[in-house]
């Protein structure tokens, strides 16, 4: 979500998305609230810093790290204090695995993913600091249900061999479909509770993550291109978190000579699309895999394509409403 201000955020989350909030992240805050840093503080005997503007594997803990977990510390606080009747599915957030091991440096350089041992070391981590995650989550909210979602945007990347070495010359070679498998169903399996991987990028390996034990998988599906993958997996049971509403608004093109008619924080620019829009693009896509229109409530959820960071707040908000207001559509159908 945009801003600084973790109690407006929960708030917007919680009115806007009553049937299945999330915990916000707020990257605008700085290191500490960034991805890779908000998943480096949930790690257990695997201290990590900030060095030349990233993360790498620490010898002891630090300020960074003390930061990353004050801030989380605080976000939880916040949940406590204003979700502490909600009762229902509740999503939590970290990042995955291999997205994490592409994005942490090594002490003595590299990314942890040049090494299989410490990728090992570092799902065993995250699986560890996971359960502790979500334990302290059920602890605050305790009538909630709490669903986790991994960010592996990284990860078609890591299988293909193309996560790109840190001179820019090489890449890192490619990790085997079977120990991605594994280690990733190390990490949803300790953390025990319905798990989504979210994956915004092209050739996310569908079949690979529903069968690590995944309950779900979140698209954009303006990448989507594999129908027959798709259709499989669903049928297979898999669930789908539909990436279907754009994080940031079209852009407002002038005719040439003419001046432009709105600024990028215009209300013009900060509608978002309707739900009936919204709506549409998924009613499209679940038509084309050929599904009977009764499974699509009770199989797809409606969500924005990706985070909503970059997004002004007043668009953000447009697009958790539209999100919320095209699944109600979609259950009415």
């Amino acid at each position: 979500m945009p801003g600084s201000d973790i109690a407006e955020a929960q708030r917007v989350v919680l009115g806007e998305l009553p049937a299945l909030p999330h915990l916000p992240e707020l990257p605008a805050r700085g290191p500490g609230a960034d991805m890779i840093g908000r998943t480096g503080g949930l790690l257990v005997e695997l201290p990590v810093e900030l060095y030349a503007a990233r993360w790498r594997v620490a010898p002891r803990p630090g300020k960074d790290l003390r930061r990353a977990r004050d801030l989380m510390e605080r976000d939880l606080d916040q949940l406590a204090e204003q979700a502490e009747e909600y009762a229902g599915p509740l999503k939590i957030q970290a990042v995955g695995p291999f997205t994490l091991a592409s994005s942490v440096e090594l002490p003595i350089g590299g990314r942890m993913l040049r090494d299989p041992g410490a990728v090992r070391d570092l799902a065993g981590s995250l699986a560890e600091g996971l359960r502790g995650h979500v334990e302290a989550v059920a602890r605050r909210v305790p009538r909630a249900s709490v669903l986790l979602q991994l960010d592996e945007p990284g990860l078609p990347a890591v299988l293909a061999g193309r996560v790109p070495t840190e001179s820019g010359l090489g890449t890192y070679r490619a990790v085997e479909q079977v120990d991605v498998r594994a280690l990733l169903g190390t990490v949803i399996e300790a953390a025990g509770v319905p798990t989504v991987v979210h994956c915004c990028a092209p050739d996310v390996p569908l079949e690979l993550i529903r069968t690590a034990g995944a309950a779900g998988i979140a698209l954009d599906l303006s990448l989507v291109t594999d129908l027959d993958s798709l259709g499989e997996a669903l049928d297979a049971g898999l669930g789908l978190l539909a990436g279907a509403a754009p994080t940031t608004p079209p852009a407002t093109t002038a005719p040439a000579g003419a001046a432009r008619t709105s600024s990028p924080t215009s209300p013009a620019t900060d509608r978002g699309p309707t739900s009936a829009q919204v709506a549409d693009r998924v009613r499209t896509l679940w038509d084309r895999l050929g599904f009977p229109r009764r499974r699509l409530a009770e199989q797809v959820v409606v969500t924005p394509a990706c985070g909503l960071a970059g997004a002004t707040p007043a668009y953000a908000r447009a697009v958790l409403t539209a999100c919320r207001d095209a699944g109600r559509r979609l259950f009415e159908d």
